[in-house]
């Protein structure tokens, strides 16, 4: 028999980082909350997501790097090797440390979190295993998880997710990537610097993200040169004999002995019963929300990190919580303005996206600043000269839209044209600020007066129009 316990001001369904973001503002206006959790605590992020891939990308990187220190005069580089059982065991144990600090949170918060499914049974009751929950406000936080087509299931554990990947002992010789986002690329790229023969497929033309054909071509070429990639077709498995899997694509067919599926992530809203409350879904699963809210339509109910699909990244996930968390117990919701978009790829060289897309602008409202980094000194200096920024910028004002870019360090450039997008900075603004030298940032000052060139021309003297010296060493 089913007992209805006592109501509850808010209940939260889901601890990741969206759920734990959410009940951190929650806990600002009541005690009198319920954290319902189904499946392992700790965050995919630091589980299966953010921080071990990270980690393994880390190892890979620095022992690539041998291959530049020997050419720099370093020797003894070629006697090195990847003890693949021991590199995956280093990143467990780095998960591990970031899981515990998460489940400190969850541990912490004693009775008030309950283990279980949680299903609506009325818009402001849930049912857990043998108990019904009724809240003033509900919180849905239920994540994603990764996408296996039903027919690769049969392959067993031949298949690996992120989910799975960083529990394997050790990994075959051979792997087929399939997906290549940008867990697909960074996985792709680290394990094949790590000697295992990776070959990557994708049935978009693009990768990592990338909407700029002149990017995604320069991504594309470095990649390349590190792992073959077949794009543009789509992809069957079909098993072989010994445990092998022939994966084809077109008329391209490679035997490999597991494959990562990197297919997108599922949004984790089947078996909620929200349909049967008589909230409308769409073909994706979704209810109808406010964006600025994330109020579900008609119900005291919201929706909130990459369950509602907006941006499945975590910062996002993190302002989704706090939004949730924020607006719960608020009669009247209060709508957020958003953080410019930011997406980064961790391969290398990075991979970036900022602020509006290319395939999104009007080609005839924008102009485009580009650099190729060939030759750019302080990469040169880092045997590492080798990417393609392209900046867009408003034809007529000059304020700066979007970027797209494959560079070394672009991480960090990525978070400093965030910042100028969010602040609305022009062009010529940002020419005005101080570029040291040598410094990566440099290219992007040479992207910037290429973009400055083709707008509008202003003969007042200023600073943001110094120019090339026209020497390597000098720029």
């Amino acid at each position: 028999m089913k007992t209805t316990s006592e109501r509850f001001d808010v209940a939260i369904i889901g601890a990741g980082t969206a759920g734990l973001a959410a009940l951190r503002e929650v806990q600002r206006a009541t005690k009198n909350w319920v954290l319902i959790n189904d499946g392992p605590f700790g965050t995919t992020c630091a589980r299966v997501g953010c921080m071990p891939s990270k980690a393994l990308i880390a190892v890979a990187k620095t022992f690539h790097q041998r291959n530049f220190l020997a050419a720099a005069g370093i020797a003894g580089t070629e006697s090195l090797k990847a003890d693949l059982s021991a590199v995956l065991c280093h990143v467990r144990k780095l998960r591990d440390t970031y899981v515990s600090g998460v489940l400190k949170i969850t541990d912490e918060l004693g009775e008030r979190v309950i283990a279980g499914r949680a299903r609506f049974v009325q818009p402001d009751t849930l049912e857990v295993g043998d108990q019904q929950l009724r809240a003033r406000h509900i919180i849905i936080a239920t994540g994603s998880r990764p996408i296996v087509p039903k027919p690769w299931r049969t392959l067993g554990e031949r298949v690996l997710t992120s989910d799975t990947l960083f529990e394997q002992e050790t990994l075959p010789g051979r792997i087929a990537v399939v997906g290549l986002g940008a867990l697909g690329v960074e996985m792709a790229q680290a394990l094949a610097r790590l000697g295992i023969v990776v070959t990557g497929f994708d049935a978009a033309e693009h990768v990592a993200g990338l909407s700029d054909p002149a990017v995604s071509a320069c991504a594309i070429d470095i990649l390349s040169g590190e792992f073959p990639l077949h794009l543009g077709q789509s992809v069957e498995l079909a098993p072989e004999e010994e445990g092998a899997i022939c994966v084809s694509a077109g008329s391209t067919h490679v035997v490999v002995d597991a494959v990562i599926a990197s297919l997108g992530r599922r949004l984790n809203l089947d078996g909620l019963g929200l349909e049967e409350i008589g909230v409308a879904l769409d073909e994706h699963g979704l209810p109808p929300f406010d964006p600025g809210t994330l109020r579900i339509a008609g119900v005291d109910i919201s929706i909130a990190g990459d369950v509602n699909g907006i941006r499945p990244l975590l910062h996002e996930a993190a302002d989704e919580g706090y939004i949730a968390g924020h607006n719960a117990l608020r009669a009247t919701p209060e709508c957020f303005s958003r953080r410019v978009p930011l997406g980064i790829v961790f391969c290398d060289p990075n991979i970036a996206t900022v602020g509006c897309r290319f395939e999104d602008l009007d080609q005839d409202q924008v102009v485009v600043g580009e650099v190729d980094l060939k030759g750019q000194g302080r990469l040169r200096m880092e045997g590492a000269d080798w990417g393609l920024i392209r900046l867009y910028a408003d034809a007529r004002r000059g304020n700066l839209l979007g970027v797209e870019l494959c560079c070394p360090h672009g991480e960090h450039l990525a978070h400093l044209l965030a910042l100028a997008i969010q602040q609305g900075l022009t062009v010529r603004e940002l020419l005005r600020m101080p570029f040291y030298h040598p410094v990566v940032e440099e290219s992007l000052r040479s992207a910037l007066r290429d973009a400055s060139g083709k707008l509008s021309d202003d003969p007042t003297p200023d600073l943001a129009r110094c120019g090339r010296l026209g020497a390597e060493a000098l720029e």
